[in-house]
């Protein structure tokens, strides 16, 4: 025996690694992972890989593991997309635990062991050394005729295995035999009593392989026999047809192939349905391959090839139909009436594919239903959220069981027209998977030089697109593969203000919640001030969707006080701010309000949020120390990386603000950005440390009316920033009465409503200094 050594252990399932093999290991359990990720930082990627007893035993113990193992080098590690890790190990040599041990670092809780590695036996006879290793080979080889699944890589490279540890090693982790029987191999550690072990489990296997297949050459004498029947049939069926008596079967595909000439199909599909007509009358009726035919012909015939709704061009109904449906979002209504326009000017449009992207709710999928009803033309959605195969899309080849079109396909069918409006929604939750990349199929479905030949696997024939209006939806375009979304063009749908959600709300929502719980004959009247107090304090959203709930959940109660005769029928029910929370409880938001005096070393800066804006307080401390940053409220890289570069801006202007030399070095300084909780990115909050920061450091408080963004670099400029409108909402909504942003971002002012900028002062500003001087008190 030689030293002992410790490492980090793995125990593994159903699976033995041997010294000198290199394999995959799929890892799950954390505590394997966080052992591996130990081997790597602690250990030269040295690990400790032994077999427990019972694969189904989810925590084992010391009990549960056998004694001896490999110590394995972790050749590669693969972060996989799930919860487990691909780890790729070598195999290195034979060790036995002597003790267990928990890691106490950090409070892990996987094993480490104390191992001492075997010594394998040298022994000294080697002729006999040679024969048994002749035999092993010539027995393996003779065990790889019957398997399959054995590379010829493998059987090549055992030849020139010269080292009979090695060639055991690697012949015994490439036969399929129980793992208690390889345990016991890998326990063995005399060379010679290993070989002869190996060879009894290799010649035990080959014979159960022999039985195996004498019985599966029985199976396959019968199942001629009975095809031989089939063929017998056949002939039978060949004859009642010279007798003429032409049966139902004969007279279905006749029937079949006046559909396939009256549908009019391309010309390539109908030769390609008469051909398959055509074997079908030479198949037997009860044969498998006869119903596969029937549905394929059936698909051909009932999808739509040159039907087609006449489309309507009346841009002023159009228009029309769009304010009836929708509030607000003027600039959307405007892009969707010019799309239109240039379809009804030009003959053959190929122009680009429509995509509105923005956060839920906002009426995204609502504006493609107003498209197909102000065009007169059938409207077809297909989801792909969650969709991870390409033949979602491109269907299944008709070579396996139960295959069918793809969803475009399928689609086209509900729609029965070859023009319908096709919404493809939540394009940004595709995902990929080891069947394929969907958004690499739907590249040929949206790109207008080739739709007009889409090709399905299913139907194997070219399939015109061309006259479809495709429109895409998404919530975040970022998440949108670049070529796809180079063949798009996004219409951003941002969210509403107060007031339009309150439009929303009193002339759309309550109306149709009222019909929709039964109401009809009551008189419910909200008061203003009552559906303000729903949007502000009992939602949180950039749409109206939570808002539409809320209000039916109001007309549910009412519906019940109703039939409990707590309201009288016939009488008027006025819905106040005051009987808000009588129907819904206490507020379930309460939005960031501006401070109500200035402090130092707070700032107040303006985020973007998935569902809107937000007020965003930046805090700043400094305190007696070392020089120490510290920077805590769960940030991600870009926003740390952020307040660094502001930290350095303050320091290398450290005495234009009269700071002393080193300052840094004898304070710790601490930037927090409240509500750890939830996580915060971006680089937009750089001015907004910066001003905290420089607070903190000179004692002079930040105005507690002022809120600020913008991207700071080291040379003190401000840089633009994205979701202005939303992030002015957001000042508006918690009491901000000034607002300083980027000099670049200027010319968005015109995409804000005027009812937010008419209640804001706001200052564009070049430098970082500007915003100082504004926001800094004397």
């Amino acid at each position: 025996m030689s030293n002992y050594i410790e490492l980090p252990m793995v125990p593994l399932r159903d699976l033995i690694v041997f010294p000198h093999t290199i394999l995959p290991l799929l890892v799950g359990r954390d505590k394997s992972i966080k052992a591996i990720k130990e081997a790597i930082d602690n250990y030269d990627q040295m690990i400790f890989l032994v077999t427990q007893k019972n694969e189904n035993e989810q925590n084992p113990g010391p009990d549960d593991i056998y004694t001896v193992g490999t110590i394995a080098h972790i050749v590669k590690m693969i972060q996989s997309g799930s919860n487990a890790t691909k780890v790729i190990v070598e195999g290195i040599e034979r060790a036995r635990i002597e003790s267990y041990s928990y890691s106490e670092n950090r409070g892990d809780d996987f094993f480490k062991v104390k191992l001492s590695k075997i010594e394998l036996t040298k022994g000294t006879d080697d002729v006999k050394k040679q024969a048994y290793m002749r035999s092993l080979l010539s027995t393996f080889n003779e065990y790889a005729q019957f398997k399959d699944n054995i590379p010829s890589e493998i059987i090549m490279s055992i030849k020139s295995v010269t080292d009979y540890s090695k060639l055991i090693d690697i012949i015994i982790a490439n036969i399929d035999i129980k793992l208690k029987s390889k345990q016991y191999i890998l326990e063995i550690f005399d060379p010679l009593e290993r070989m002869d072990a190996l060879l009894k489990l290799i010649r035990s296997e080959i014979e159960i392989l022999k039985l195996e297949k004498k019985i599966s050459d029985g199976v396959r004498n019968r199942i001629e026999v009975n095809r031989k029947r089939m063929f017998l049939n056949e002939q039978m069926e060949v004859i009642k047809k010279e007798l003429g008596s032409e049966d139902e079967y004969n007279a279905e595909i006749t029937e079949l192939k006046k559909k396939v000439k009256a549908k009019k199909m391309p010309k390539e599909a109908e030769l390609k349905a008469l051909d398959e007509l055509k074997k079908m009358r030479y198949m037997p009726q009860m044969s498998s391959e006869v119903s596969v035919i029937r549905g394929y012909i059936e698909w051909l015939i009932n999808i739509p090839w040159n039907e087609s709704t006449k489309e309507i061009s009346d841009l002023k109904q159009a228009e029309a139909i769009l304010n009836e449906d929708h509030f607000g979002i003027h600039d959307v209504k405007e892009r969707i009436l010019e799309f239109l326009a240039v379809r009804t000017l030009t003959k053959n449009p190929k122009g680009s594919i429509l995509c509105f992207a923005g956060p839920p709710g906002v009426g995204k999928t609502s504006l493609a239903k107003s498209i197909a009803r102000a065009t007169e033309r059938k409207y077809v959605r297909m989801a792909f959220g969650g969709l991870k195969d390409e033949s979602e899309i491109r269907g299944h080849r008709r070579t396996y069981v139960g295959a069918m079109p793809g969803g475009i396909i399928q689609s086209m069918k509900r729609a029965g027209t070859v023009n319908p409006v096709f919404l493809l929604d939540e394009i940004d939750k595709m995902g990929v998977g080891y069947q394929g990349d969907p958004s690499s199929a739907l590249l040929e479905v949206l790109d207008p030089e080739q739709n007009s030949s889409f090709r399905d696997n299913y139907l194997g024939v070219d399939y015109d697109l061309s006259k479809t209006l495709f429109i895409a939806t998404a919530n975040d375009i970022q998440n949108i593969p670049y070529v796809l979304r180079d063949r798009l063009e996004i219409i951003h749908l941002s969210g509403y203000t107060a007031e339009e959600k309150f439009e929303i709300a009193k002339n759309y929502l309550i109306p149709k919640a009222k019909d929709g719980n039964g109401l009809n004959p009551y008189q419910v009247i909200f008061k203003d001030k009552s559906i303000f107090s729903i949007i502000h304090n009992y939602t949180n959203e950039s749409g109206v969707r939570s808002l539409e709930r809320i209000i039916s959940k109001i007309f549910r109660k009412l519906a019940r006080k109703i039939l409990s005769n707590k309201i009288k029928e016939g009488s008027k029910i006025t819905i106040s701010e005051k009987d808000i929370a009588q129907y819904l409880g206490i507020p379930k938001y309460f939005h960031e309000e501006k401070e109500e005096i200035s402090l130092v070393g707070v700032a107040s800066g303006l985020a973007w949020t998935s569902v809107g804006g937000d007020i965003l307080k930046i805090e700043v401390i400094c305190v007696p120390g070392k020089g120490n940053i510290q920077i805590t409220g769960k940030l991600g890289d870009v926003m740390v990386e952020s307040a660094k570069a502001a930290l350095t801006y303050v320091r290398y202007h450290a005495s234009k603000y009269n700071l002393p030399d080193g300052f840094y070095e004898k304070n710790d300084i601490h930037i927090h950005v409240p509500d750890g909780a939830i996580p915060k990115d971006g680089p937009s909050a750089g001015i907004t440390i910066s001003t905290a920061i420089l607070s903190a450091l000179t004692n002079r408080a930040v105005r507690h009316d002022i809120a600020m963004t913008g991207e700071i670099s080291l040379r003190g400029e401000v840089l633009p920033i994205g979701g202005l409108r939303e992030k002015l909402m957001a000042a508006v909504r918690s009491g901000i009465t000034t607002v300083i942003i980027p000099q670049k971002n200027q010319k968005e002012l015109k995409e804000v409503p005027k009812n937010i900028t008419s209640k804001l002062k706001i200052i564009p500003v070049k430098q970082v200094k500007e915003v100082w001087d504004i926001a800094l008190e004397s």
